[in-house]
């Protein structure tokens, strides 16, 4: 149970991402937020539940425009 005022999005919530850090370990690549999620450095996360999401951010540059 989160104890902030306002509450932490749950890990269920979309903006799950939003919720406090309670520890951090940027050697391993890995923090573990207040509703429980494990969000890895590569933005792939690791829910309560066992669920996963997987990485999410773009990892190929743009192309240049056809201009």
């Amino acid at each position: 149970m989160c104890p902030h005022q306002p509450s932490c999005p749950s890990h269920d919530a979309p903006d799950r991402d939003a919720a406090r850090t309670l520890a951090a370990h940027p050697e391993q690549g890995w923090s573990l937020l207040c509703n429980g999620v494990v969000l890895f450095e590569d933005t792939g996360e690791l829910l309560p539940d066992g669920g996963i999401i997987a990485p999410h951010r773009p990892t190929d540059p743009l192309a240049p425009s056809a201009a």
